[in-house]
């Protein structure tokens, strides 16, 4: 009987540990809800303000407060750290405001996150700057990115499309209206596929033109044939392709500058330099353009195959220096895009606002991707493990960066997503030609109505 009390005695609290860490592997959000959480919690308020002073963002006090406390506790008047607000927990960590302290500024916070990472026993800490004085603090409880788990509330609209899970564990939104064209590069079998996968499925369910450019033979975009307006499967159909967005946009900036001569008296909202001030029943619909591996546009064999690579790169820059007002925006993707590939790569990819870099091959890859934006995400990118597809860095002109990863999606519900959304597809008469041929969906044959039964005597 003792031995049978030891034992229960032994067994629960180990089933218990046990249990956790199975937890924490397994299930890490349930984990942090019901362990992790509240143990993050209670560091945090135990060790706030020594944890402040030994990351040096503390300050001395104010001369009156410094006297108050001396004449009512007469006690030592240690520094005081920044003011913190309500902690708001969240089903992946926590966020908590700081008022800054005289003197002090939002990159004195973020030199620190890794300190305090370690500090209060979470993942990760991310400072995002609120209003001048005041920083949030979003501390991850777990990695977010092993098994992606997109928000449930998701804010989009128009040309925005949800496409990745980003590091603080908020939805990475591609929009198409703020960062008109972007750069996707990654090795093979690195997630750019799936990346691209996620993106084209998202833009099928709005009212968008979309275009793709599959120099392999049609083999990543084919199986979307049914939603795309048209589709180039070699150097040849795309040098026919080009030239006709070339001309729909010219097309375009003739119905803007109509706009742009209108009487005098016009009221000040019908005057647009782009397409999205026209009225919406004259506006066009956007076009987005996927070009999947982009050098097998630039690479020549002949004389012949130079002269026609030459007027697609023309082509090219031209649309991503004039595309965006007329509503086309460009999706560049390849496994290496720098200046190696010939004359005009570099100035387009300067046009290419957007950077993700998924895993490269070398760093070299990842300099042509990052390396003008973000010097400093060239190492993040570089540091991107074979075992993570779908994780990249994502930048931006602006300099900042951070890491995503796209949730899997696979290749049949892609597909069966463009085939029940390729009613709204919008009709491009310039394009018809070019429209890919969907061999109809096989209709299988109704059983009989009444089974047949052998005539008696």
């Amino acid at each position: 009987m003792t031995d049978l009390v030891t034992l229960a005695e032994l067994g629960g609290p180990l089933a218990a540990i046990g249990g956790a860490a199975y937890a924490r592997h397994t299930y890490p959000a349930a984990y942090w809800s019901t362990v992790g959480l509240p143990l993050s919690v209670a560091r945090l308020l135990a060790s706030y303000s020594s944890t402040m002073d030994a990351c040096g963002l503390t300050v001395e006090p104010s001369r009156w407060r410094a006297l108050a406390v001396q004449a009512t506790t007469r006690r030592e008047v240690r520094p005081v750290p920044p003011r913190r607000g309500i902690i708001r927990p969240t089903t992946t960590g926590l966020r908590m405001r700081l008022r800054l302290a005289p003197g002090q500024e939002p990159a004195d916070v973020a030199a620190s996150a890794e300190r305090l990472r370690h500090a209060w026993g979470v993942h990760a800490v991310h400072v995002r700057d609120i209003k001048p004085g005041v920083v949030e603090l979003q501390l991850v409880g777990f990695d977010v990115l092993r098994k992606v788990r997109m928000p449930r509330r998701l804010n989009g609209g128009p040309l925005q499309v949800p496409v990745a899970l980003r590091e603080d564990a908020t939805a990475f939104v591609r929009d198409y209206r703020t960062v008109p064209h972007e750069l996707v590069l990654g090795a093979t079998l690195s997630g750019k596929s799936m990346y691209l996968r996620n993106l084209l499925t998202g833009l099928a369910a709005q009212p968008v033109v979309l275009v793709g450019i599959d120099c392999k033979r049609g083999v990543e975009l084919a199986p979307f044939a049914p939603r795309l307006s048209a589709l180039a499967t070699d150097p040849d159909q795309a040098a026919e392709l080009l030239p006709a967005l070339v001309k729909e946009m010219e097309d375009r900036y003739d119905l803007i500058k109509a706009r742009q001569g209108i009487a005098p008296g016009t009221p000040e909202e019908l005057i647009t330099s782009d397409v999205w001030g026209l009225p919406e029943d004259e506006r066009p619909a956007p076009i987005v353009l996927f070009i999947d591996e982009v050098a097998e546009l630039f690479l020549v064999a002949t004389r012949k195959e130079e002269e026609r690579r030459d007027e697609m790169v023309t082509q090219l820059i031209r649309l991503a220096q004039l595309g965006r007002a007329a509503g086309i925006y460009l999706e560049v993707c390849g496994q290496r895009f720098g200046a190696e590939l010939g004359k005009g790569a570099t100035m387009l990819r300067a046009q290419l606002t957007g950077r993700v870099c998924h895993r490269v091959n070398d760093e070299a890859s990842a300099k042509m991707a990052l390396g003008d934006i973000a010097p400093e995400a060239v190492l993040a990118a570089c540091a991107i493990a074979p075992e993570l597809p779908g994780l990249a860095v994502i930048g931006d002109t602006s300099g900042g960066w951070s890491r995503i990863r796209t949730p899997y999606l696979s290749l049949a519900d892609a597909a069966a997503t463009c085939r029940t959304t390729a009613h709204l597809a919008p009709d491009v008469p310039a394009l018809d030609p070019f429209r890919p041929y969907v061999p109809p969906m096989p209709v299988e044959a109704p059983g009989p109505v009444a089974t047949a039964r052998p005539v008696t005597e």
